[in-house]
């Protein structure tokens, strides 16, 4: 199985006025920018995605929705409370698990949540010290998330800029 791992895109700040709950903070114009390039960046990789599984916050989702739509899967959104900011990563796993039977995944969330999941996946330490930027993307391969461990290998971790740049080229 291979994971990717994605944060949400820049969003407007937290305290904004017309957004008053942190749930509903949409990205700005310069994050929908971005994240579109972004995904350019992705497919210029060669990477594909059979479902796009996302937190229900609004800048998550908007995030999850362009991604869908560079990659033409409209249908292929689902959303998960397992990916919210405060979540518990491990419900997340038998969540996969349950309800997806899919080769390539995207996991569309928030951090400190994503690079807790990095550290579960990878070595069963929620604790890592990982910096996943806002459009960030964290790739895991996994043969299994059945087991109890749940290992997968971090093949790569790539900053918005540098999928910014390979979707320019």
């Amino acid at each position: 199985m291979n994971i990717y791992i994605i944060r949400h895109a820049i969003a407007v700040d937290e305290g904004t006025p017309e957004y008053e709950q942190d749930r509903e903070r949409p990205l700005t114009d310069k994050g929908r920018k971005k994240m579109r390039q972004i995904a350019k960046g992705l497919r210029t990789l060669g990477v594909e995605f059979d479902l796009i599984l996302s937190s229900p916050y609004v800048r998550a989702r908007e995030t999850a929705e362009i991604l869908a739509s560079e990659f033409k899967l409209k249908k292929k959104v689902a959303f998960s409370e397992n990916l919210m900011p405060m979540a518990n990563p491990d419900l997340l796993i038998p969540e996969i698990n349950d309800k997806y039977l899919v080769e390539n995944i995207a996991l569309v969330g928030h951090e400190p949540h994503l690079s807790a999941l990095i550290g579960l996946l990878t070595s069963e330490n929620t604790h890592l010290d990982i910096t996943l930027k806002k459009g960030g993307v964290c790739y895991l391969e996994a043969d299994d998330l059945h087991h109890d461990d749940h290992r997968a290998t971090l093949e790569w971790l790539l900053t918005p800029g540098i999928l910014v740049e390979i979707g320019e080229n």
